[in-house]
């Protein structure tokens, strides 16, 4: 173990407390939540200090939770700044969700002609309009890898004052401080650079849930998000890898993102590989409400039966699978390539569970592939279980599996090897492929907010289908969609479930650039990185889900693997008839 930066921050609004004098009147924009916001008003009060303190993370959502009244309101318009340096949509992105909070108010947006940060609110109610301008503090800055970005920072306005000023809040100087610490390490130039590289931060903000889905505003999970990708960037640049590479292997990087007390602090340092699992109860399997035990998924495919076969991952973890030969076309099916997307993994399994029982059944079974992922993501759930931690998506190695191959792996192949193991065992042209993304807002509120390179999935839209296929394929790939896609719609309440958050989805960000296939959200690629001629992809929003959302996710997942299966069948009976 070895440390890298350790560093207290004195907390914003102490500060403020601390310096404002009798007799002043000011606004100021800050990361924390609520209740510290109004305490710290009420203590300025005490002090003969007027002020309003505001958030300066989604300040127009916040405006509207905490200061205008809706009684009445049936029309709502707001015109949004539009930056050159940031994505057309980010100001429109930024008041999510707020088109599912205004009842049944039509809400527009439209697009200004200027990037001036404000938006300009206006409101109807019983024939008469109100207009407000919602100040959105934001600066253009250039981050560690030399990419500009627009993001909201502090600010501080006298009264009297039209403009303001920039104020650095601790919030933002922690992450500053620290993202330059890891840069200025000297990390050698061979990957990985480490085992685990370890973030801890303690911050006092409390999580506020909304009353939409499974949304929920988290500065801590921003935090989180932001130090992850961020880092990642830096190394992905520091390899001399495009940003967005997923091939880079830098070592684990893991930002712990803890509630304090008051204190805000962060600690860097170097941490050896974890091997163990931090297990919990077992679960029924058809009614698991949270992901299950590692020790669980070993039993109970166990429990299938089959013929084993196995790999290993970095830290040593077993990668467990099963063959089933039989007379069927083959198909694999896997789950927990990103192990913080939840669902797959139960359905891999259920689904498995209902197909030995059929006669003639022939697939592989790998339901968990990334087990250091797993382990990584029970153990940050510890302290936040609400949170997307996607810290956990990518292997100890710091990769994507799926990017891994025998010439860019060297010694590496690690948890790879299990694809080419159940490929080279059954002969299936069907892979199975059940993923995730996030159930609530992803955000990168430090690196212009909107997570780059992953701006298709900031908002939650449904569940949907990614199917990837050789060229020659492509006949084959519709009908499969066609298919699994009608089944899905049979599925009671999943169609209403898609189209609400599609319809929001919309609102806030514009069209989804898919296809709908029979209700459906659905992608369709030409991609010959796959030695397996066709992939279908699931993608529910799952990250942060519990309970019955966690049943109706992997019950969605398991339905979609059988309705493929049985798809499968057919199409390739068809083409041999």
């Amino acid at each position: 173990m070895s440390q890298i930066f350790d560093q207290t921050f004195a907390r914003t609004l102490d500060t403020l407390i601390a310096r404002a004098e009798p007799g002043q009147s000011f606004e100021v924009w800050t990361f924390d939540d609520a209740k510290s916001r109004r305490e710290t008003e009420e203590r300025l009060k005490k002090k003969g200090v007027c002020a309003r303190i505001r958030s300066a993370y989604k300040p127009l959502l916040f405006t509207f939770l905490e200061e205008i009244n809706f009684d009445g309101v049936d029309a709502i318009e707001v015109r949004y700044p539009v930056h050159e340096n940031a994505p057309a949509n980010r100001f429109r992105l930024e008041a999510y969700p707020l088109a599912a909070l205004v009842g049944d108010a039509k809400l527009d947006f439209i697009a200004r002609k200027d990037d001036a940060f404000h938006y300009d609110v206006t409101l109807s109610r019983n024939g008469k309009t109100e207009t407000l301008k919602v100040l959105a503090p934001n600066r253009v800055h250039t981050d560690i890898v030399g990419e500009t970005n627009v993001s909201p920072t502090g600010w501080f306005r006298l009264a009297g004052d039209a403009s303001g000023e920039r104020l650095e809040t601790e919030y933002e100087q922690l992450f500053e401080a620290a993202i330059h610490a890891v840069a200025n390490h000297g990390w050698g130039n061979d990957e990985p650079y480490f085992e685990e590289l370890n973030i801890r931060v303690a911050h006092p903000a409390e999580e506020m849930a909304l009353p939409i889905g499974d949304e929920v505003i988290s500065l801590r999970e921003a935090l989180h998000e932001d130090f992850y990708f961020s880092l990642l960037e830096f190394f992905q640049k520091k390899s001399g890898r495009p940003l967005g590479d997923r091939g880079l292997k830098p070592g684990q990087i893991v930002p712990e993102i803890v509630k304090s007390e008051g204190e805000v602090s962060v600690r860097i340092e170097t941490r050896p590989l974890t091997t163990a699992f931090l297990d919990g109860g077992e679960q029924l399997i058809d009614e698991a409400r949270e992901p299950i035990a590692a020790g669980q998924i070993a039993k109970l495919l166990s429990g299938i039966g089959g013929e084993a076969f196995e790999a290993r991952s970095r830290s040593g973890r077993t990668l467990a699978a099963r063959y089933f030969a039989g007379s069927d076309a083959a198909v694999m099916i896997s789950g927990g390539q990103h192990p913080n997307e939840t669902t797959g993994v139960v359905g891999a399994i259920r689904a498995a569970r209902k197909l030995v029982a059929r006669e003639g059944a022939h697939f592989t079974i790998s339901p968990l592939e990334n087990p250091d992922g797993y382990a990584l993501h029970q153990r940050l759930r510890v302290d936040n279980p609400r949170h997307m931690h996607h810290a956990a998506r990518y292997t100890a190695l710091g990769d994507d599996l799926e990017y891994r191959t025998p010439e860019n792996s060297g010694s590496h192949l690690n948890e790879k090897e299990i694809r080419f193991k159940a490929q080279e065992i059954s002969g299936a042209k069907l892979h199975v492929n059940l993923h995730g993304y996030p159930s609530h807002e992803w955000t990168r509120p430090l690196s212009g907010y909107v997570p780059r390179n992953f701006a298709m999935w900031t908002l939650p839209k449904g569940f949907f289908l990614i199917i990837r296929h050789h060229a020659d394929w492509e006949r084959q790939a519709e009908a499969l969609l066609d298919r699994v896609t009608r089944h899905l719609g049979a599925i009671p309440g999943l169609l209403d479930y898609n189209n609400r958050q599609i319809a929001l989805y919309e609102t806030h960000a514009g069209e989804t650039g898919f296809r709908i296939i029979n209700g459906f959200p659905c992608l369709s690629s030409i991609d010959d990185r796959h030695t397996v001629p066709m992939t279908l992809i699931t993608e529910y929003p799952d990250e942060t889900i519990y309970g019955d959302d966690f049943i109706t996710g992997h019950t969605a997942q398991m339905e979609t693997v059988l309705s493929a299966y049985d798809a499968w069948q057919e199409i390739m009976s068809a083409e041999t008839a």
